[in-house]
């Protein structure tokens, strides 16, 4: 067969590369439905989260007005994504005192609820804007599908910007409130409007009427359907414009801080990190003795622990049940954390050639969860992957007495179902 393959193809035995693994891994996919559950992860359900609803209950949650009262930071699949984001986008195509609806969309499921949403919007008289990204790669077709169906149900639908993929991921609702205000109901995430792989992939939210995100985002929506050029934003970084260098500058705040001998750290989680300027900084930061901690799933080109380049860089990563997808930017900043969530992964692709969006979290309980979050993913107790300084991961599973460490997502699970039986305050 492989002489065969060498003839037909008229290439030379050379250019053959032999692999002792298979190729298409989607053959997986059969191994994964077999009936045998034994070898399956414990069931799942999510949970609304306790922000939406303090006690679990059958009525669903008034997702706007829990809005007006507080901002809520949303923590997928843990926090469902059904009773939350999918929620607060078929309120709002219900909600007679909304007036319009504006959406991003780059990937989402075959028999999307949240497309039909936005179309049952358009059908009540709600000007509706959805930004399709044509370009979602491997969902091409199925973006064109909805994009005819949005237009025919009377959405405006548009493009994005020429030679930019938009990959943000925002909500925006405007509602004429009962007090006569004029409010913006936003939700800005680090994961798609997916209600498929909201169940498989670990993501942030964030839903707030906040004045001064309601604003940024409505920029940004002018700059995506071409009504506007700013740059100027209050509390969001925005690629190919501020991401880079908004971290970079908050990377050299932390050195300066560090020089002071005054509280500096740097934590990242992120799904791939090989922007040049980007890791160039964080040795620096680390060569002035800033302790650098990243968290990245994928693709990494940063080297950690190396003398003289990068002794105070820890690089983990963390594989499970649920693929880890949000994006976390911490700095430490004297004691007074600046922490920035968003869709922008430290990738050329993402920093200069898409739109993006991060925005800053800047309630205190909410900037205490994602640091919770970040101080368990690098506890040595918790089980990971280690980049040692030759390139090379080490799988750190068990402790000196050969017990496993602590499973991150296992963890995560009883924290939030132990969250819901304790009250707000």
């Amino acid at each position: 067969m492989l002489d065969l393959l060498i003839e037909e193809l008229d290439i030379v035995r050379s250019e053959v590369v032999a692999v002792p693994w298979p190729l298409d891994l989607t053959g997986l996919f059969a191994m994964a439905g077999l009936d045998r559950p034994e070898l399956r992860y414990p069931p799942f359900v999510p949970m609304t989260s306790p922000e939406l609803n303090e006690v679990e209950t059958s009525d669903a949650p008034e997702i706007l007005e829990v809005m007006r009262n507080r901002d809520v930071l949303l923590h997928h699949p843990y926090d469902s994504f059904s009773t939350s984001v999918q929620a607060f986008l078929e309120e709002a195509a219900e909600d007679p005192n909304v007036l319009a609806i504006k959406q991003t969309l780059y990937r989402t499921s075959g028999d999307s609820p949240i497309v039909h949403a936005l179309i049952n919007a358009a059908e009540a008289g709600k000007q509706v804007l959805v930004l399709v990204e044509l370009k979602a790669r491997f969902d091409e077709q199925a973006n064109i599908r909805w994009a005819r169906k949005l237009e025919q149900a009377g959405c405006h639908v548009v493009y994005g910007v020429v030679g930019l993929k938009t990959h943000s991921k925002l909500s925006m609702v405007v509602r004429q409130d009962e007090d006569g205000v004029l409010r913006r109901y936003t939700h800005i995430g680090t994961g798609n409007y997916h209600p498929k792989t909201a169940r498989l992939y670990e993501d942030l939210g964030l839903l707030t009427s906040s004045a001064a995100v309601g604003d940024d985002v409505s920029k940004l929506f002018n700059v995506l359907t071409g009504y506007s050029l700013t740059t100027d934003y209050q509390r969001l970084l925005v690629a190919p414009h501020s991401v880079r260098t908004g971290l970079i500058e908050r990377i050299d705040r932390e050195i300066d801080m560090h020089r002071q001998g005054r509280p500096a750290t740097i934590r990242f989680k992120v799904n791939s990190i090989v922007d040049e300027r980007i890791i160039d900084a964080l040795y620096r930061a680390s060569q002035a003795g800033v302790p650098v901690d990243v968290l990245v799933r994928g693709i990494c080109g940063l080297k950690a622990g190396v003398p003289g380049l990068s002794e105070n860089i820890r690089v983990r990563s963390i594989l499970g049940r649920f693929l880890e997808h949000s994006r976390i930017y911490w700095f430490e900043n004297d004691g007074e954390p600046d922490v920035w969530i968003g869709s922008a992964d430290l990738m050329h692709r993402n920093l200069d050639r898409r739109v993006e969006a991060l925005v800053s979290i800047i309630g205190e309980a909410h900037v205490a969860a994602l640091g919770a979050k970040l101080d368990l993913s690098f506890d040595p107790g918790t089980a990971s992957w280690h980049l040692m300084p030759d390139g090379e991961w080490l799988k750190v599973s068990q402790d000196a007495d050969g017990e496993p460490l602590t499973d991150l997502q296992t963890e995560m699970i009883s924290l939030k179902r132990l969250s819901r039986r304790t009250p707000l305050r």
